[in-house]
């Protein structure tokens, strides 16, 4: 068979001592044809790789199969081989030498001896460069002929088996079979058997170097039983290190194991079963087999170049051969090789070669999809930029448009122009520097994009803008007064600000911190107060920061770098004059990347924003006409030098009074309005309001008061649509949508004469009952006595335990986080015996609390012994002193009057003066000291129906700036040393007892 052509073996001469073509005839009789030498040139596509071997390439030979070429007979060409050659569209070349060399191996040794010595006759004399008449042959003629190898050694093969008249090179690693082969080849018998390794069903693994290792590690009967039984006679080209090139010649079969190391087998030599030539069968399947040929040809260069190599040098192509061909080339798996080497049936044969070489057409046709899809959008995309490069080629000339560059560089400029005498001389200097340094980059470059970035920012800050300020006074009271109530403190200096900026007709930036519990509306007056100002309000928080470069910026340098905060704040308002809120100041973190803390000093000094600089942009920005508003709930955290450049106004909280008249006016309706309720439909009554205050959210601020609200509307609107009142528009909608759902399929049923009413009466109708139900609701009554139906128990409970309060008993005032509340200290006898005096605490109380409790011991057992000396209560009783609430931790000094009160009370077995309360530090000699929290303690004393409230002296400014309806209704007693608090806690009872 000719005609198979194919550029896998790149022709190149040869060396006289290195390794030939070798070929294998299928049957006796040789002729002389011209032989080039290969090179390898590998697949990517076929595992086994078909390849020739030529002298300078042999070394580098990979584990792949190659052609092993025999010549034809005769120059005769059978029709089944003709089509083949047609499809190649090659003749048959000259049979002559040529001055090259070519070697044979036969079934018949002494043809193969004559016709290799009538080669080498002519070879020698048309030989016109002198080359060397010397030559290691691939296949050359053996003693004894290969039918008498009857014992053989195993060769294992790893990857796929090897076909009659193919090369395979492979690596011995075993030093023992490598030597038995090179004896063997020396004995002139270089014939070994070639057999497929089995799958290893233990093995995760089938890598090529676990799979290599393996066989390295099989040995005697483990490597048998891992071995196929059929397998190829395999002749030994040439050995060269461990690598052993081998040529297949026939088929055998192992029949039993003759040694173990190194492993030889007795094999059976297989010869195909007798076919008939002219069996139509047989013809059909071999036709398919090359029209399925011609069909890959088409699509694969590959295996266009096996077949030509192949067919240069083929004479006649026998069926066997075709199959054996085929099946080596394609891309079939080691098991499918396998088989068709196995099957002695040439029909068979030819048919599980033609299912190969299908599958193979079908992987060439997904290659060609895949490659012309690939190939279509990278031309598409060449064709777009080729386009797109010509039409601005185009505009520029016309002068429509101008590059990239200098688009960028006239965006800049029309920023800056407009405002281009307000930008500061050294900023505006940067920005022509940058500007030309663009101009001299290339697009394409990194260091453009960054430029890029920097001119932007540069050019976008709102350099000498500034918002229209609002200096009228009036105005500013009554915007703050529509969001927020109370807060005096805070609108106060809100307007001092407006005030000052008016008479000098320009404003300074100032500092200013908000202090307090959580839901007082620290955060929320920020935006009133930006909004009485008329300027720009930003926000951001600074709880848990803990890197500077969200203050400060990054470096330019670094990749993704961006401008801190106040940078991005000053390009999201438009102006330089905003007022930024910093939240949660006291929560500040520290990390590895610097302290924030430290870096917002130059933020928020006066004497230093004016030229803060950021490190980002390199050049310093006018920050001293923003406001600055911090918030933090406890000063505590803040650190000092950060603390002392800000204005703190403390908010403590909301009293009642003003948690009724904030519900009222502004959370119930902000909450009817969310809920989707009509005044009109509720009602809640101000007992309920006080209830849910007094009795469900007594802490400072209104954020749970806020949400208990919300909660009583939800329900009222899921009562209130359980009883299908819903507004009025919204009834009429969802009930005419529902009638055109009903008619419709009346419609479509006109075909049956149905006549169905039009959907507005039903829509009518909906509307009229919607009414009805509407008018016959009656509205949602809140009072105090169904409260708990919408917001549950109540969750706080009467502090005022004792009425009256009984001996060794003294309501105390404390401060929490809360607010201000009220608790009792009592006071009681364990055990009485002379000397026995001490004093035992509990109730959780903290390190300083206890102190506080042997102070107001010794204090107490000091007057006892001025006023009534005779009295050894202290020295012969054993006291238990006790804080209720023994689950809240409790710490501070201002309960110690209240102590010595209680101690005092039952010493003398006297209670204190009814609706008593009172707070206060004292030291050793009874001086009173002050305290803090004096507006929230205020507050949980109205709360606890007290009357009459004990302070220290130097407390008494701190009350009296506390707002009237505070200290309405209070008898508020002042005292600097404990005999005035004792005079008015049992010498006022023993009088009013008189």
């Amino acid at each position: 068979m000719k005609g198979f052509e194919t550029h896998l073996l790149r022709l190149q001469p040869s060396s006289p001592s290195s390794l030939s073509n070798g070929f294998l005839p299928q049957r006796q009789g040789v002729t002389n044809l011209k032989v080039p030498n290969f090179r390898l040139r590998s697949s990517p596509s076929s595992p086994s790789m078909l390849k020739l071997f030529s002298s300078s390439t042999a070394s580098r030979a990979h584990h792949h199969l190659s052609p092993a070429i025999r010549p034809g007979a005769s120059s005769v060409e059978s029709p089944f081989f003709k089509a083949l050659s047609h499809l190649t569209g090659l003749n048959r070349r000259s049979n002559s030498l040529g001055g090259r060399r070519v070697f044979f191996c036969s079934d018949n040794a002494s043809d193969a001896a004559a016709a290799a010595a009538e080669a080498e006759a002519k070879a020698a004399e048309s030989d016109s460069n002198g080359s060397d008449a010397k030559s290691s042959s691939a296949i050359v003629p053996t003693n004894p002929r290969p039918e008498d190898c009857l014992t053989v050694l195993a060769l294992p093969v790893a990857h796929r088996p090897l076909f009659p008249g193919f090369y395979m090179p492979i690596y011995v690693k075993d030093p023992k079979l490598l030597a038995a082969l090179q004896e063997s080849r020396r004995r002139q018998a270089p014939y070994a058997g070639a057999f497929l390794l089995k799958d290893d069903p233990s093995a995760d693994s089938s890598s090529s170097a676990d799979v290599e290792k393996n066989i390295n590690e099989l040995k005697g009967k483990d490597l048998l039983k891992r071995l196929h039984e059929v397998g190829t006679l395999a002749q030994i080209s040439s050995i060269q290190g461990d690598q052993v090139i081998l040529v297949g010649h026939r088929r055998l079969r192992i029949t039993e194991m003759v040694s173990e190391e190194p492993l030889t087998v007795k094999v059976d030599h297989l010869k195909d079963k007798p076919f008939d030539m002219d069996d139509d069968v047989i013809k059909a399947t071999s036709f398919e087999v090359i029209s399925t040929l011609r069909d890959v040809l088409k699509t694969s260069s590959l295996w266009r170049d096996h077949v030509q190599t192949y067919t240069q040098h083929i004479g006649e192509f026998t069926y066997p051969r075709l199959a054996d061909f085929g099946a080596a080339i394609c891309g079939a798996n080691r098991h499918q090789a396998q088989e068709v080497l196995e099957e002695l049936d040439v029909h068979k044969r030819l048919r599980l070669t033609l299912e190969l070489m299908k599958k193979e057409r079908e992987i060439s046709k997904i290659q060609e999809t895949i490659a012309k899809a690939i190939e279509e959008k990278i031309s598409g995309e060449q064709r777009r930029y080729l386009l797109n490069e010509q039409l601005k080629a185009i505009k520029k000339e016309l002068g429509v448009e101008t590059d990239d560059k200098s688009a960028l560089s006239e965006k800049f400029k029309e920023r800056i122009d407009p405002n281009k005498e307000k930008i500061p001389a050294h900023v505006l200097q940067v920005i022509e520097e940058e500007l030309t340094k663009l101009q001299l980059l290339e697009a394409s470059s990194s260091e453009f994009n960054v430029t890029r970035n920097y001119l932007d920012w540069l050019t976008i800050l709102p350099w000498g803008n500034y918002s229209d300020e609002n200096f009228d006074v009036v105005r500013a009271q009554q915007i703050l007064d529509e969001d927020h109530y109370g807060l005096s403190d805070v609108k106060e200096r809100i307007l001092e600000f407006i005030a000052v900026g008016r008479l000098r007709g320009t404003s300074q930036g100032k500092i200013i911190c908000l202090s307090g519990p959580p839901g007082v509306g620290k955060t929320s007056i920020g935006r009133s107060i930006a909004r009485a100002l008329n300027r720009k309000f930003f926000r951001f928080s600074v709880g848990g920061l803990a890197d500077v470069a969200e203050i400060k910026g990054h470096r330019r340098t670094y990749v993704g770098a961006m401008p801190g905060k106040m940078v991005q704040c000053l390009k999201s308002v438009g102006t330089a004059n905003p007022l930024v809120l910093i939240d949660e100041i006291d929560k500040l973190g520290r990390g590895h990347a610097g302290d924030p803390a430290s870096a917002l000093l130059e933020l928020l000094d006066p004497e230093q924003n004016a030229n803060f600089l950021d490190h980002y942009l390199d050049v310093t920005i006018d920050l001293s006409k923003v406001l600055f508003v911090c918030t933090a709930n406890v000063i505590d955290m803040i650190p000092n030098p950060l603390l002392d450049r800000m204005e703190v106004i403390s908010i403590a909280g909301y009293i009642t009074d003003e948690k009724v008249h904030i519900a009222r006016d502004y959370l119930e309706k902000t909450a009817r309005g969310d809920c989707g309720i009509k005044p009109e439909q509720v009602e809640v009554s101000d007992a309920a309001l006080l209830s849910l205050i007094e009795n469900y959210c007594r802490e400072a601020g209104v954020r749970n008061l806020q949400k208990q609200i919300e909660k009583i509307y939800r329900k009222i609107a899921l009562k209130l649509v359980r009883e299908g009142v819903v507004p009025e528009e919204r009834a009429v909608a969802v009930d005419a949508e529902e009638a055109e759902i009903v008619t419709k399929p009346d419609v479509e049923s006109t075909e049956n004469h149905l006549v169905e009413e039009s959907p507005v009466p039903a829509a009518k109708e909906a509307k009229e009952v919607a009414q009805n139900e509407k008018t016959a609701f009656e509205k949602v009554m809140i009072d105090e006595s169904n409260l708990a139906d919408y917001v549950g128990k109540p969750v706080f409970h009467a502090e005022k335990i004792y009425e009256p309060t009984p001996v060794g008993v003294v309501m105390g005032l404390a401060w929490t986080s809360m607010g201000g509340s009220t608790l009792y200290i009592e006071t009681t006898v364990v055990e009485e015996g002379e000397g026995k005096g001490c004093l035992n605490v509990t109730g959780q109380l903290g390190d300083v609390m206890k102190e506080s409790a042997q102070i107001a011991h010794t204090v107490a057992r000091k007057i006892m012994l001025e006023k009534e000396p005779e009295n050894q209560f202290f020295a012969n009783s054993k006291l238990h002193l006790h804080v209720p609430a023994g689950a809240t931790p409790k710490d501070g000094p201002s309960a110690g009057c209240t102590m010595i009160t209680s101690l005092l009370s039952l010493a003398m077995k006297k209670p204190v003066q009814k609706d008593l309360a009172m707070t206060g530090e004292v030291t050793l000699t009874g001086r009173i000291l002050p305290i803090g929290g004096v507006k929230e303690k205020t507050i949980a004393a109205r709360r606890s129906q007290v009357k009459t409230i004990i302070f220290p002296e130097a407390n008494r400014r701190d009350f009296d700036e506390l707002a009237e309806n505070v200290k309405e209704g209070l008898d508020v007693h002042f005292v600097d040393d404990y005999k005035k608090i004792f005079d008015l806690a049992f010498v006022s009872d023993n009088k009013q007892q008189d």
